[in-house]
């Protein structure tokens, strides 16, 4: 046998029992570590929908009054439009009162005139 310098049997024994410990050591399951904070999935994701919930309604609500204001200004330019229109005919009216009068008074001085020129 060879002789190794600084070692007999019963360090090799040694050694060998330390590499087999060694060995067996790798395939030990090993704690689990634990995180400090774990997230809540489920609060995240009732936080998200709530958020996409919230997101939903505003644009609902929005829709809903671009709508509301497009009918009223639908309705206050038919109102316009009304009010224009009966400002037309009242003026159409009062030029017909103007014109009428106008003849009435041309007639009175037709009559005048030719009473005049009778006498």
């Amino acid at each position: 046998m060879h002789n190794i310098p600084g070692g007999d049997f019963s360090d090799r024994l040694k050694t060998q029992a330390q590499a087999r410990k060694a060995l067996l050591a790798k395939f030990k399951p090993k704690p689990t570590v634990v995180a400090g904070e774990t997230p809540d999935r489920a609060a995240e994701r009732a936080a998200e929908l709530e958020r996409v919930r919230a997101e939903r309604r505003e644009a609902k609500a929005a829709k809903a009054r671009a709508v509301i204001e497009a009918q009223q200004a639908d309705q206050a330019a038919r109102e316009a439009a009304e009010a224009l229109a009966l400002e037309a005919k009242r003026g159409e009216r009062k030029e017909r009162k103007a014109l009428t009068k106008a003849e009435q008074k041309a007639k009175r001085d037709a009559r005048y005139a030719a009473r005049k020129a009778r006498n």
